[in-house]
């Protein structure tokens, strides 16, 4: 089971997780100790997330969040309890007012439309594998393969995800394992395989080697 604690939801496989890759690569045992106790945790719910990643599609983390908080203002509701109701009550000229672009206030509101309507199954999602979660995200307009990947590692905590199209990824191998030569999909694949099933982990490690700050979803 998922345990709680003051930063959120945490992986129970997740001290397993750091065992299996130590052991089966040796950037990843030099690299999890400098991390200490830091982890994947997930906050909020699976609607929330979603929204918060279309509003803060190709802007800054100070611009998403500046949105964000208008448009929570205007809903009325807390950051954690935006619903699609909420959301499909407001017209697109409502959602342009705090902040959204034309484009991303009819991508909410489709948001909305598929939670509300059923078109996502979100009590099943425990049950579906990954892929079957990903095909009904991207059905959504404005949500790709990479976000609904975001979705599944940090939200769903998903163990195995290796998402071949996070710049992110690519670059940090780059660095920690190819002396900074350019790496291509199919070397990401073929490096990561040793990282199976944890790949997930492995990639949440490779990103704090970037960045140490953990990205909040």
């Amino acid at each position: 089971m998922p345990r709680s604690t003051a930063a959120g939801v945490t992986p129970e496989y997740w001290d397993e997780a750091c065992r299996h890759l130590a052991r089966r690569d040796r950037v990843m045992r030099r690299l999890i100790p400098q991390f200490g106790n830091a982890r994947l945790a997930s906050r909020g719910d699976a609607f929330t997330t979603l929204a918060r990643s279309i509003v803060g599609q190709q802007i800054s983390v100070k611009a998403a969040q500046s949105v964000w908080d208008r448009l929570v203002a205007q809903l009325q509701a807390s950051s954690t309890r935006l619903t699609p109701a909420l959301v499909q009550a407001q017209s697109l000229d409502a959602l342009r007012g705090a902040g959204l672009s034309q484009r991303k206030a009819e991508y909410l509101q489709d948001l909305a439309r598929h939670f509300d309507n059923g078109a996502v199954h979100v009590r099943r999602w425990q049950q579906m594998a990954d892929e079957e979660i990903i095909d009904e995200l991207v059905a959504i307009r404005g949500i790709g393969r990479w976000t609904a990947e975001m979705f599944l590692i940090f939200h769903l905590m998903r163990p195995d995800v290796l998402p071949l199209d996070d710049l992110g990824l690519l670059k940090g191998l780059s660095e920690g394992y190819f002396s900074g030569e350019p790496v291509t999909r199919a070397d990401a694949r073929e490096l990561a395989e040793a990282w199976a099933p944890y790949r997930s982990v492995g990639t949440w490690y490779i990103w704090r080697s970037l960045d140490p700050l953990p990205v909040d979803y």
